[in-house]
């Protein structure tokens, strides 16, 4: 598949509901149960609040945003959480994740975080361990009692 030419810019507090569509799309794209996506919905839902205070950027293809990221701090001084990171289902494969990727960890470093850590679909464990994370433990799921994913992590 060819790459696609993209910029990477701050996301606006007014492309929340742009973005939390793009979360349910590329996490639909797994084929995930109808109903398991609607108790995921609260979770792949962008809050414009949270936009305004956490760094947050988007990809930029043309007129398109096929791609996002968003990260917090988290209890140690020197991590923070990779939040989401959701590709447009039809980018996927086009360098859009790597791109996005690569930026957050160069924001992360630049923010002073000495590593990045978050739970990890299992569809993009692959995708995270040829970045250079590593897994680095087990997460159980909040709203699927039963459901354990992957523990990532990325030095910085």
């Amino acid at each position: 598949m060819p790459s696609t030419t993209i910029s990477i810019r701050q996301a606006r507090a007014d492309e929340a509901g742009l973005l939390s569509d793009l979360a349910f799309r590329s996490k639909a794209h797994w084929g995930y149960p109808r109903d398991w996506l609607e108790r995921w919905r609260p979770e792949l839902t962008v809050d414009p609040r949270t936009l305004e205070a956490a760094p947050t950027f988007v990809a930029v293809a043309e007129s398109s945003l096929p791609g996002f990221y968003l990260l917090t701090p988290t209890s140690r001084a020197d991590a923070c959480e990779l939040d989401f990171l959701f590709v447009e289902p039809t980018a996927i494969g086009r360098g859009v994740g790597q791109a996005l990727f690569e930026h957050a960890c160069t924001t992360a470093r630049g923010l002073g975080y000495r590593s990045m850590v978050w739970g990890s679909d299992p569809h993009a464990d692959g995708f995270y361990l040829r970045m250079g994370a590593r897994t680095i433990g087990e997460r159980l799921s909040s709203t699927m009692p039963g459901r354990v994913t992957a523990e990532m992590a990325m030095a910085l």
